[in-house]
C-alpha cells in the first residue's frame, strides 16, 4: 500500500520539476541578465571599472543598498526622448524590419507552397536544401553579399553581360543591400513554419472546393491561404523580431546613412563606452519586441480556443 502511494507522489513531484526547467531556464538566462540591464540602465556613465556608478557592493550589506538605489534615476531613458538619433533609430529598424518582412513573405510563401505540394520522396530534400545555409557562418554569408552587390560585383558584371545595363548600379551601402541581406538571411526562418502550415493541410477540402466548381485561384485564397495563417503569422514574427535589432547587416551591407537601433546600440557601448544608455537603449528596444510577442500569443490562445 505504501509503495503504490508513494509511486504517484514521486511522479507528481518529477512532473513539478519537468515544469520548472522552463521557468527555471527563463529565470537564468532571461529574467536575471535583464534585470542587470535595467540596473545600469538606471545608472551614470563613471570613469571606472565597471564604467558606470553606483556599483553595488554587497559587502556593505543593507545600508550600501539603500544608498545605490538612492542614486538611480531614469535620467537615460529621459535623454533618448529628448536625442532625434534613437528615435529615429528605433522607427527606421522598425520600417526596415517590417518591409523586409514583407518582402520575405512574398518569396518564402511560393517556396513554402511549391514545397508542401512537391511529391513525397522529394520534401526531405528540399527541407535540407533550404536549411543547407545555416551550415555555413552567419557572418561569411553576409561577406559574400558585399562581393556580389559591389560595383565590379557579380551581380552588375552578369547585367552588363546581358547588355540590362551600362554602367555599375549601386546597391552595397545603400538600405536596398540591406534588404537583401536580410531576406536572404532569415528566409528559412520563414519558410518552414509555412511549410509545416501548409503540409498538414486536408487536400480534400480543395478536391471538394473543385467538384463545386471553384477556380483553382479562388480555391487557394478562400482554403489554403486562411488555414496557412498560423504558418504565416510564426514566419513573420520569427523574420520581423530578430531584423529589428540587426547589426552585422547594416553594418556590412548598408551605408553611412542606413540607420538601425542596433548600429546605434554597438556605437553606444564600444566606441563610446556609455553603458548607461546603451542599456537603456536595449531595455527599450526589448519592449518593443515585446509587443508582437504578445500579440502573437493572443492570436495563437484566440486560434486554439476556436479549434477547440
Amino acid at each position: 500500500m505504501s509503495e503504490q502511494t508513494a509511486t504517484p507522489a514521486k511522479r507528481t513531484i518529477g512532473g513539478k520539476l519537468l515544469i520548472a526547467m522552463p521557468y527555471l531556464w527563463l529565470l537564468v538566462f532571461f529574467l536575471a541578465p535583464f534585470l542587470i540591464v535595467f540596473k545600469i540602465s538606471l545608472s551614470q556613465i563613471a570613469v571606472s571599472i565597471p564604467p558606470y556608478s553606483p556599483a553595488i557592493d554587497l559587502a556593505e550589506g543593507w545600508q550600501g543598498l539603500v544608498e545605490a538605489f538612492s542614486e538611480f534615476s531614469f535620467e537615460n531613458y529621459i535623454w533618448l526622448t529628448e536625442d532625434a538619433l534613437y528615435w529615429k533609430s528605433y522607427v527606421s529598424s522598425v520600417v526596415i524590419a517590417a518591409i523586409s518582412t514583407l518582402f520575405t513573405l512574398l518569396i518564402g510563401y511560393p517556396i513554402a507552397y511549391g514545397m508542401a505540394r512537391s511529391p513525397q520522396a522529394w520534401r526531405p530534400t528540399l527541407l535540407m536544401l533550404v536549411i543547407l545555409p545555416f551550415w555555413t557562418s552567419f557572418l561569411i554569408r553576409v561577406y559574400a553579399w558585399i562581393g556580389i552587390l559591389k560595383n565590379e560585383g557579380l551581380l552588375n558584371q552578369f547585367l552588363m553581360m546581358l547588355g540590362l545595363i551600362d554602367e555599375p548600379l549601386v546597391i552595397l551601402n545603400t538600405n536596398i543591400a540591406v534588404y537583401i541581406g536580410i531576406v536572404y538571411s532569415y528566409l528559412p526562418f520563414l519558410v518552414l513554419p509555412l511549410y509545416a502550415s501548409l503540409e498538414r493541410l486536408d487536400g480534400s477540402l480543395l478536391e471538394a472546393a473543385e467538384d463545386l466548381g471553384c477556380p483553382p485561384w479562388k480555391a487557394f485564397w478562400k482554403i489554403t491561404v486562411p488555414l496557412s495563417l498560423p504558418g504565416v503569422i510564426a514566419g513573420c514574427f520569427l523574420v520581423f523580431i530578430p531584423a529589428v535589432g540587426e547589426f552585422v547587416i547594416p553594418d556590412l551591407l548598408g551605408g553611412s546613412n542606413t540607420l538601425m537601433i542596433g548600429k546605434t546600440l554597438w556605437v553606444e557601448f564600444f566606441n563610446n563606452r556609455d553603458w548607461p544608455v546603451s542599456s537603456a537603449v536595449a531595455v527599450i528596444l526589448l519592449m518593443i519586441l515585446v509587443i508582437p510577442i504578445v500579440l502573437f500569443q493572443n492570436q495563437q490562445q484566440k486560434m486554439s480556443e476556436k479549434e477547440g
